[in-house]
């Protein structure tokens, strides 16, 4: 594999020093460009993007080609890969985001629930390795994968963005069954974030879109407890260099100081916590990355490099910090503002790492 020329993302994980804040956007391959427009429409649907190497390959280095501000790249692919190779159908609606063919509601179907063989995802860790020699070095690669609660309450619910209350009911009424669906993510999701270090990943994260939606205590016992199994069994180490872990929990800022003990090297946070306070309370235990509200690059060019101000004046001096939005870009987002923003970050960030 190449070596990495900038390798400031790397090291801000680490906590190590940068000459500037490392800066990238969470969905920064997506609906909002064109270009990502134009080759979904070659593709045929979202899925065949995900499900090729080559169009997961050019897809990804379309920001990196469009924003040369950028410090990484994200493996362009979905969270529902997991389910999916579980055998539960996922499918698109038009306009109505992912669904499952198959849930998991009925004890029968959970207690049949195994991990999948790493060979029917085999189509992700081929494009990791194809997009590592396309960057060939520009930028270092994140690879991904979704909780085992998030990824649970799709494969009980059967789509996203619901009121949860079938997953909770089971949570609560079956804990037992719901532990198993969990037990099952997690080690999958292990053996999968490993397979993408292996092919060439240079960072992982775990998106646990969906844990604010729960309870103080269940999100320890159904959340964070997973999360943690899966640090623990992360790759920590590949091609002579580290890989870290960033733990993001949408909605999950009340929850810093645990999030901050379970092993992970950074955690990502929303835009509803100021990032100063959260820095003061997870001390020097992980990196933070984050929270530009991603509303705000529907605004001005003008607020946007305020808004940009605000957040690394409250991050302040030192090293630890990753600029990134709060959740990933909407859609409507001009790509003007977001190269508006990645300036501003580049420009206000240097004050801070002398």
């Amino acid at each position: 594999m190449n070596p990495i020329h900038n390798d400031t993302f790397l090291r801000a994980l680490n906590r190590e020093a940068t000459d500037y804040t490392p800066v990238w956007m969470m969905r920064q391959a997506g609906r909002y460009l064109p270009e990502y427009r134009e080759s979904r429409k070659t593709a045929g649907s979202f899925l065949q993007l995900c499900k090729s190497p080559s169009f997961a390959t050019e897809v990804t280095m379309q920001p990196l080609d469009r924003y040369p501000l950028l410090d990484a790249a994200i493996l362009f692919s979905d969270i529902l890969t997991v389910p999916d190779a579980m055998g539960l159908g996922l499918y698109f609606e038009e306009g109505e985001g992912p669904k499952f063919e198959r849930t998991l509601r009925e004890e029968a179907d959970i207690q049949k629930l195994v991990a999948p063989d790493m060979a029917s995802l085999q189509y992700v860790f081929d494009a990791v390795a194809e997009i590592r020699k396309t960057i060939n070095g520009r930028v270092p690669l994140i690879g991904f994968s979704g909780s085992p609660w998030t990824l649970a309450t799709y494969m009980v619910e059967g789509k996203g963005g619901t009121d949860f209350l079938t997953i909770k009911k089971m949570a609560y009424a079956r804990p037992d069954l719901l532990h198993h669906i969990l037990e099952t993510t997690a080690q999958t999701v292990i053996q999968y974030l490993n397979a993408q270090i292996a092919a060439g990943a240079q960072a992982v994260m775990i998106f646990d879109s969906w844990g604010g939606a729960l309870a103080h205590d269940a999100y320890i016992e159904f959340s964070l407890n997973y999360m943690q199994k899966i640090v623990a069994g992360l790759t920590k180490s590949n091609e002579g260099r580290k890989v870290p872990s960033v733990v993001f929990t949408k909605g999950g800022a009340l929850w810093l100081e645990v999030q901050a003990e379970i092993g992970a090297d950074a955690l990502g946070l929303d835009w509803t916590v100021d990032i100063g306070s959260a820095r003061q309370r997870v001390g020097d235990k992980v990196a933070l990355q984050g929270n530009l509200d991603p509303a705000i690059l529907l605004s001005t060019p003008e607020a946007i490099e305020k808004e940009v101000a605000k957040v690394l004046k409250s991050y302040g001096a030192g090293n630890g910090h990753v600029f990134n939005l709060g959740h990933g870009i909407t859609q409507w987002t001009p790509p003007e503002n977001a190269a508006a923003m990645l300036a501003a970050v580049r420009e206000h960030s240097r004050q801070y790492h002398q």
